[in-house]
């Protein structure tokens, strides 16, 4: 239904083609300077940076919770492939210097593999029922216990860890499971807060926390780890999200229209640009048509083949700087978050650049999310083959691995928000499907790559890398093929049933 202050891009008829939906005027549109949608965003961007710095940081303690000197390979293993220490290493005689006290395990690479892994058990189990309940009730409440609950359970992972590997796994299981709620959250509320033509840039902002998060915990992993031991790190961190838990429990809401803190001006211009896609989507929704629908399918096999390049450098990066590359563990951690700093920047200047596509008519909607997506997927699978062939040059193993991920994250503007592109009412419960697959590398790539690198040869790393470039290319030819910029026939919300859904909404909040 057209608003009185210009239109809706999700009122537009399925028979209109993407490329002539009406836009919003501009005479129409609120700044987002200051804005309550704006500073919802940065709260969403510093909860995700800390989620993914409770996710990473065993990534790097790791490499200091193990006692390498009981994990050797066998004898007959042949390790002549890696490559030697970089001039000035620090790492010569003790790769992993910590202070007295504190324990060390025999954890070898298979036992590593699975500890990494562990975390995406718990995450599989409440992506679904997460977006479900979150785009019934709202996206606020899940998104803060997500956080505090995971780093609750993150400050008891020392004590896990000296109980045994099988405790440590069952911890990090759990602490997936809080964290599987925080993505379909944040979908959630972006599809009741962002109006269709700031869509890529909130929700890129956002979820760029992600990156953020990683390219701060590594390095400061790393420096933790080796002055004040491995388990300040957990117990660092845990505090840290419970901190983040407070603001957002005080500043958060599901709705503009529950927000105490925003304008009028600005609450009608979020209602009426996002029109009837705006509202929760009850406890009926269309399962089987969603089930069967090829966009739906084009998102997650696209997602589940960037993620595993994605997830591999995420959990095993530092394994490959400190076994091949031997860079000791406070260059491991720096270096290994590189990465993740052109990540964050070019995840976040990538919505920007979209929603610029979008507004000035240049490209449709499905357009610029496909090129975006092959943009980052095939960029991304070009450099991580390229390392393969970097052999034991250190400045170009990084330099790849760099651009590998900082272009790839190009994808955060593409694949990644296509859900609330096809079906804005059920973008939670979408994300929660498509995030579910999704994790899925994150359960095996892991695993995968400590039955390749068994042996710590660069031959086994090889695969690593050669394996994820070639998912990555037939996640960009899928999605190319198959996906979609417009709101499916399942998805469309009759009018008058969406009008009274929001009187509905009011009358319960006043």
């Amino acid at each position: 239904m057209p608003s009185p202050n210009g239109y809706s891009i999700n009122s537009a008829s399925l028979d209109e083609s993407e490329d002539c939906q009406p836009l919003i005027e501009n005479d129409g549109v609120h700044p987002q300077c200051c804005s309550a949608r704006l500073n919802l965003a940065f709260l969403m961007f510093l909860g995700f940076s800390v989620v993914y710095g409770l996710r990473v940081n065993l990534s790097v303690a790791m490499v200091a919770m193990v006692n390498t000197t009981e994990t050797e390979p066998a004898q007959n293993t042949s390790v002549i492939s890696a490559c030697p220490p970089p001039a000035g290493s620090e790492n010569a005689s003790d790769p992993f210097p910590q202070p007295a006290g504190i324990p060390q395990y025999p954890w070898d690479s298979e036992t590593q593999g699975w500890l990494q892994g562990a975390f995406f058990f718990g995450y599989l189990c409440t992506q679904i029922p997460a977006g479900y309940l979150s785009g019934h009730y709202g996206g606020s409440l899940f998104m803060g216990l997500g956080v505090l609950g995971t780093a609750a359970l993150t400050v008891l992972t020392p004590l896990a860890a000296s109980m045994g590997a099988y405790w440590l796994f069952a911890l990090r299981a759990l602490e997936g499971f809080g964290e599987g709620v925080t993505f379909p959250a944040m979908m959630s509320l972006w599809a009741r807060w962002a109006p269709p033509l700031e869509r890529s840039r909130l929700m890129t902002l956002s979820g760029s926390g992600a990156s953020f998060g990683a390219f701060v915990a590594l390095p400061l992993t790393g420096y933790i780890c080796q002055t004040l031991g491995w388990p300040a790190v957990f117990y660092l961190c845990g505090g840290t999200g419970c901190l983040w838990s407070v603001f957002w429990f005080a500043f958060a809401s599901d709705d503009p229209r529950t927000n105490r803190r925003i304008s009028k001006e600005e609450r009608d211009y979020i209602i009426n640009a996002i029109g009837s896609q705006g509202t929760g989507h009850g406890w009926s929704v269309p399962v089987v048509p969603m089930l069967l629908s090829v966009p739906l399918w084009a998102i997650i096999i696209a997602q589940m083949c960037s993620n595993w390049s994605y997830y591999t450098l995420l959990t095993s990066l530092p394994t490959y700087m400190n076994d091949i590359m031997h860079f000791d563990i406070k260059s491991n951690g720096f270096l290994s978050a590189v990465p993740y700093l052109g990540a964050w920047l070019f995840s976040t200047l990538s919505g920007v650049v979209a929603d610029s596509l979008i507004e000035r008519k240049v490209f449709s909607v499905a357009v610029v999310r496909k090129l975006f997506t092959l943009i980052g997927l095939l960029s991304g699978a070009a450099f991580l083959g390229a390392v393969s062939y970097a052999g034991c040059s250190h400045i170009l193993t990084v330099t790849f691995l760099t651009l590998s991920a900082t272009i790839g994250a190009m994808t955060a503007a593409g694949v990644y928000i296509n859900q609330i592109d096809i079906a804005p009412r059920y973008a939670g419960l979408l994300l929660g499907i498509t995030n579910t697959f999704g994790t899925i590398p994150g359960v095996v790539a892991p695993i995968a790559t400590g039955y390749f690198t068994e042996d710590r040869t660069m031959a086994g790393w090889r695969k690593v890398f050669w394996v994820a470039a070639g998912i990555n290319v037939v996640g960009a030819i899928v999605f190319t093929i198959f996906s979609s910029g417009k709101i499916q026939p399942w998805a469309v919300v009759e009018d008058n049933a969406a009008e009274a859904e929001k009187d509905r909404n009011h009358s319960n909040s006043t």
